[in-house]
């Protein structure tokens, strides 16, 4: 069994990871941490690379489980990251052909993050067309064959010399941008994307 953290528009590593293995499973009794892909993902715009973060509520302070973090409104920010997504995109070779499947995620309220995120990693399934079911943790697991619970993190500068470069809307303005959230990989290089989780070189 490998496990992973629940994860918003995982990052490519993540995915990479996530796809190979046969029986990925999401730990949600783990202690909520901040400043995680958990609640955030990364993406490249006109500015350079941004955080879109989800605003949540941790119940029960510092020992909040993750499956008990409720996602709050009282920002837009459902808004904010719709508008960040097409204005960072729209010129992206796919961004028409994959966006529909993201609409409704902007447009549904949703209670729990965990709730959130699997519908976030399901669209990102269906665009991959990767057939793959979201299994969680019944209770916490203290050790695991291949843990990857902290193994993906904003905090972490990743190596771009391990990652297959590919075009990028703002390759023009900015150096290549190594594992950002899967959407931009998706939206630049569409049915293609699924072969940077391949390359012999990869050493994520």
């Amino acid at each position: 069994m490998s496990l992973f953290s629940t994860a918003y528009f995982p990052c490519i590593s993540y995915m990479a990871r996530f796809l190979e293995d046969p029986s990925p499973v999401i730990e949600v009794f783990d202690t909520y941490h901040k400043q995680t892909y958990r609640n955030r993902c990364r993406v490249m715009t006109a500015n350079g690379v941004e955080s879109l973060s989800v605003p949540v509520v941790k119940v029960n302070g510092n020992h909040t489980m993750t499956k008990d973090v409720v996602v709050s409104y009282k920002e837009h920010w459902q808004q904010i990251h719709r508008r960040c997504l097409e204005s960072a995109y729209k010129a992206a070779p796919y961004f028409d052909h994959y966006y529909d499947y993201l609409k409704p995620i902007f447009e549904t309220r949703f209670e729990k993050l965990i709730e959130l995120n699997d519908v976030a990693l399901q669209a990102v399934l269906r665009m991959l067309k990767v057939k793959k079911e979201i299994v969680h943790t019944t209770d916490y697991v203290h050790k695991a064959e291949n843990d990857f619970r902290e193994a993906f993190s904003p905090k972490m500068i990743p190596d771009s010399s391990v990652f297959p470069k590919y075009y990028q809307v703002f390759s023009a303005k900015f150096p290549f941008e190594p594992d950002l959230s899967i959407l931009d990989l998706l939206f630049n290089e569409g049915p293609e994307a699924t072969s940077h989780f391949t390359c012999p070189d990869r050493q994520f």
